[in-house]
């Protein structure tokens, strides 16, 4: 039997799409032919990483999976209590969507006029309690197997902060999916944060330099591209924040594309520079959900998407498992040009 193979994996944030993330990441934990080298991730990303890696700490592959399961669950139960539900109308409509929630939009409108540190001073959030109870974050910094990196944004600064292994605390995992019109800024050693997505959804390069595994998978769940112009007030907002949380992925994708030609021309020795293979999964099913299905947590709902990435993971390896370790499939020039 072969060797597996070794991937590091990217991992996108986007609040309950997320769990379409939980889903790829089930279908590549039950397949035995890969290794993961190193996770990078922002928000729901870093959120799916630091519960793999507890997970995998505790029982291998499998305790992976269960960890995966149980913490999405909780989201789901905690999810029960909260106001911000889908209406009797997306349900009658078969929406994910939250659009016709008397509640949901009173929160949209509120957060458009108000901070957080005025409509919640106490600073309330059930996702920590939720990362809490499933995370062991010693099990995490015990994880040699798996390198993890978390990204956050400076407040003061405006720079990326990646948390590195001994770094990744609970506090590091709310900096990262810490959305500053809905919660307030985390503060680590004196530095406030905000969400990673605005510096690095997710950032890239701690795979080129801390790792030598050349083939890396971007779970992407922000579309990059829509050929639609969006005309109300929401769809607009929508719009620029995937525009914002893609933006720095882009850049990235560039330069690893510039220093790729670089080395297949020569211009670069390949003993010093790694020559990266990009590949992603992604499905065109994300792009119709609305950006208010971020926030509904109905256990049929993130079972729905977890089933959408296994089903895409499954397909996609199907096609390309034979080119990794061997060439990209994401074609950069496309992707940026």
């Amino acid at each position: 039997m072969a060797p597996p193979k070794n991937i590091n994996l990217a991992l996108q944030g986007g609040g309950a799409h997320g769990a379409f993330t939980w889903g790829v990441l089930d279908w590549f934990l039950e397949d035995s032919r890969f290794s993961i080298d190193a996770i990078t991730g922002t928000s729901a990303g870093a959120m799916n990483g630091v519960v793999l890696a507890s997970g995998m700490e505790s029982g291998g592959e499998d305790g992976a999976r269960e960890s995966l399961e149980s913490f999405w669950r909780e989201v789901s139960q905690q999810a029960q209590y909260s106001p911000i539900r889908r209406s009797p109308l997306d349900k009658f409509l078969g929406e994910w969507s939250l659009d016709h929630s008397p509640s949901y939009l009173f929160f949209d409108v509120m957060t458009r006029f108000a901070s957080p540190y005025e409509f919640n001073p106490l600073n309330a959030n059930p996702l920590r309690d939720v990362v809490e109870k499933i995370v062991d974050f010693d099990k995490v910094h015990r994880c040699s197997d798996i390198k993890l990196f978390i990204a956050a944004t400076n407040v003061f600064t405006g720079k990326i902060r990646v948390f590195r292994e001994k770094e990744v605390t609970l506090d590091a995992v709310m900096a990262s999916a810490c959305l500053p019109q809905m919660f307030q800024a985390v503060e680590i050693d004196g530095e406030p944060y905000w969400d990673g997505g605005y510096m690095g959804n997710p950032p890239l390069y701690p795979l080129f330099y801390e790792t030598k595994t050349p083939d890396v998978v971007l779970i992407q769940i922000n579309p990059t591209e829509r050929r639609e112009v969006p005309k109300s007030a929401r769809e607009i907002v929508n719009r620029l924040n995937e525009i914002t949380f893609n933006s720095t992925l882009l850049r990235e994708l560039r330069a690893i594309d510039f220093v790729t030609r670089l080395v297949e021309e020569g211009k670069l020795p390949d003993d010093e520079y790694m020559k990266v293979h990009m590949h992603r999964i992604s499905a065109g099913e994300l792009k119709p959900l609305h950006a208010s299905s971020k926030l509904n947590a109905e256990w049929s709902f993130l079972t729905h998407l977890r089933d959408l990435g296994r089903e895409t993971a499954r397909d996609w390896l199907d096609r390309h498992f034979d080119d990794i370790g061997k060439r990209s499939t994401l074609d950069l020039r496309a992707e940026i040009g």
